[in-house]
């Protein structure tokens, strides 16, 4: 296998940084999946911060979302990200063909497609991709119990969470609690500058205030009479240094030449080395449904 038949080489997080989700979709399902996925959808989730990513089943019709986590995934590299979803494709395609709407279940269908999948384009999928790290960054409202099991491994009477909704009687363990336990829950902690449901960026006011410099804005910044703004060199039209057209992550329209082939050559190569590993059609009818 050459540099760029892998779909997670390092050189890639250097050529492709930041891929457009849906073109990666489009371009697996077409790989690695038959087509089957056309009926389902992808797209980033901003309040998800427990998991990178989740296969949601809507109606009978074969329809489902795949929804990637952008606080969790934003800052992680390519690699994490082709991965995640390609594991949340996995559980779209078996929803699909065999109607298993189980999201925890990574069965013996899951593993074989799994491991179809890692052998042909060289990653790494896993049954979990939690990233702990990101996870624990994101919980900034902390509570603390004043009774008996604040001295009780392993929590100590903590409960972190990444949104402001104290524990109540919607947990789980909540009865539970209040009959070994009963004590109340206090906050203790909350991200900075939040204030009344909101989190305030501070630095980004200080920055936005006027200078003491004397100097008045419209001079600084003229209006159109005559002389040349900034929009006058810079258009905002989307164009890419190196490249003619506005950038797209797979075709390699107007990205340069060295990217372009290297895109064109990964997917010839993929599409070869997945019709020589077997249908994934036929593959899934010789696993026995959990």
């Amino acid at each position: 296998m050459n540099q760029f038949e892998s779909l997670v080489d390092p050189q890639w997080e250097l050529l492709d940084p930041t891929p457009d989700v849906r073109a990666l979709f489009v371009q697996f399902d077409d790989i690695f999946f038959e087509g089957k996925l056309a009926g389902c959808e992808v797209k980033w989730s901003t309040r998800m911060t427990l998991c990178a990513g989740m296969c949601c089943y809507e109606g009978r019709g074969g329809l489902c979302s795949i929804r990637l986590s952008k606080p969790l995934l934003t800052f992680r590299s390519r690699k994490d990200l082709v991965e995640t979803l390609l594991h949340e494709m996995i559980h779209a395609y078996l929803f699909v063909t065999v109607r298993d709407r189980d999201r925890d279940g990574h069965g013996a269908q899951f593993q074989y497609h799994m491991r179809r999948i890692n052998a042909v384009a060289g990653t790494n999928i896993t049954i979990y991709h939690s990233f702990h790290a990101e996870v624990a960054n994101y919980r900034q409202h902390w509570w603390r119990c004043d009774g008996p099991c604040r001295n009780r491994r392993p929590f100590y009477g903590f409960v972190k969470r990444a949104t402001n909704r104290a524990p109540g009687s919607n947990d789980y363990w909540w009865m539970r609690h209040q009959a070994t336990c009963g004590g109340k829950f206090v906050k203790v902690k909350e991200p900075e500058g939040y204030v009344h449901g909101k989190r305030e960026n501070v630095g980004l006011k200080q920055k936005m205030r006027p200078a003491s410099s004397g100097v008045d804005a419209k001079d600084v910044c003229p209006s159109k009479t005559g002389q040349r703004t900034i929009t006058d060199f810079f258009t905002g039209s989307g164009y890419v240094l190196g490249g003619n057209k506005p950038s797209h992550p797979f075709t390699g329209h107007g990205t340069s030449p060295t990217v372009a082939a290297a895109l064109r050559r990964q997917k010839e190569n993929l599409s070869k080395a997945a019709a020589l590993s077997g249908d994934p059609k036929s593959a899934s009818s010789k696993v026995s449904v959990n």
